[in-house]
C-alpha cells in the first residue's frame, strides 16, 4: 500500500517537473527575436536563435520578426510644385532593429504598418511638393526616392525601426488628366502624320512631274531622231530608185507597174473602174509596155502605196 502511494507521489512530481521544464524553456528561430515579459514588464531582448530559459509561470515570451518586412502604401494624390496633380503609388521595406522600443511604442506589425504608412505619405507630400512633374516622372526619380527614405527612416528611429528602402512604383497623372494628355498627344501625332503625308504627296508630285518632263523630252528626241533617220532612208531609197531608173528605164517602169498592180488589186480592196486601153494596163496589152495608140510618151506609173 505504501509502495503505491510512493509511486503515485513520484509520478506527480515527475509530471510537475516536466510541466515546469516545459514552461521554462522556449525556442527562438533564426528569423525571430524575442522579448521576455516578466509580469507584463519587458526585459532585455534576445536576438540569438536557439533554446533559452525563462521563469516558469511568471515570464511570457513575445516573438518579433527579424526579417525585412513590406509596407504597401495606398495610392494617393500629390500636388507638385508646378501645380500638377500626381497619383503616386509607393512601397517601403523596413526592419525592426530595437525590439524593446518597437514593443513599447507600436506593439505589433499591424501597428507598425499603420504608423509607417502615415510617415511615408507625409514624406511623399513633403518631397514631391517641392519638385516639378518632370522631375518626379523622369529626371530626379532616384534622388527623390532616396530623400523620402531618409525622412521616413529618421522619423521611424523613434519606433525602433530601420527603413531599408522606399520605391515609387508609379507616378502618373489622374485618370481625367491622363485622358486629356492622351487626346492632346494623339492630336499632335495626327497633325505630324498629316504634315508628313502632305510632304510625301508634294515630293511624289515633283518626282512625277520631273519623270513626265523627262519622258516628254526623251520621246521628242526619239521622234526627232526617227524622223531624221526616216528622212535619210527615204533619200537613200530615192537615190537608189533614181540610179536604177537611169541604168534601165524600161525595167524600172515594169517593176514599178508590177508594184502598182500588187498594191491596187488586193482581195476585198478598193475597186478601180478604168478603161481597158488606159496607160495603167499597158503591160496587160503588151509585155513591152508600149501602147498601141499614137501617143508619144506613156504617162508616169503611180507609186505603190506604202
Amino acid at each position: 500500500m505504501k509502495l503505491n502511494v510512493i509511486g503515485g507521489v513520484i509520478a506527480v512530481l515527475i509530471a510537475a517537473a516536466l510541466i515546469v521544464a516545459y514552461s521554462s524553456l522556449f525556442t527562438i528561430y533564426q528569423t525571430q527575436q524575442a522579448l521576455v515579459l516578466r509580469l507584463g514588464n519587458p526585459q532585455a531582448p534576445i536576438t540569438q536563435p536557439g533554446l533559452h530559459v525563462k521563469a516558469p509561470f511568471i515570464d511570457s515570451v513575445v516573438y518579433i520578426d527579424k526579417r525585412i518586412l513590406d509596407l504597401e502604401a495606398p495610392a494617393q494624390e500629390v500636388i507638385a510644385s508646378d501645380q500638377k496633380r500626381l497619383v503616386v503609388d509607393a512601397f517601403a521595406r523596413y526592419k525592426i532593429q530595437d525590439p524593446l522600443r518597437f514593443f513599447q511604442t507600436l506593439g505589433s506589425i499591424q501597428g507598425a504598418n499603420s504608423q509607417l504608412a502615415i510617415l511615408l505619405n507625409s514624406a511623399l507630400r513633403r518631397v514631391l511638393g517641392e519638385v516639378t512633374f518632370s522631375h518626379v516622372v523622369r529626371d530626379q526619380r532616384a534622388e527623390l526616392m532616396a530623400r523620402i527614405r531618409e525622412l521616413v527612416d529618421h522619423e521611424a528611429t523613434a519606433y525602433g525601426i530601420v527603413v531599408v528602402d522606399v520605391r515609387i512604383r508609379r507616378a502618373d497623372l489622374p485618370e481625367q488628366n491622363s485622358q486629356a494628355v492622351y487626346q492632346r498627344m494623339q492630336t499632335e501625332r495626327q497633325r505630324e502624320a498629316a504634315e508628313f503625308r502632305a510632304q510625301g504627296a508634294q515630293r511624289a508630285q515633283e518626282i512625277r512631274s520631273r519623270a513626265d518632263r523627262e519622258v516628254t523630252v526623251l520621246v521628242a528626241e526619239a521622234t526627232s531622231k526617227s524622223e531624221q533617220i526616216r528622212g535619210e532612208g527615204d533619200a537613200t531609197r530615192n537615190q537608189i530608185f533614181a540610179d536604177a531608173f537611169n541604168k534601165d528605164p524600161d525595167f524600172f517602169a515594169f517593176y514599178r507597174s508590177m508594184q502598182a498592180y500588187e498594191a491596187s488589186m488586193k482581195h476585198n480592196d478598193t475597186r478601180l473602174l478604168l478603161k481597158p486601153d488606159t496607160n495603167f494596163f499597158r503591160y496587160f496589152n503588151d509585155p513591152s509596155g508600149k501602147m498601141r495608140s499614137n501617143s508619144a510618151t506613156p504617162p508616169a506609173v503611180p507609186a505603190p502605196a506604202r
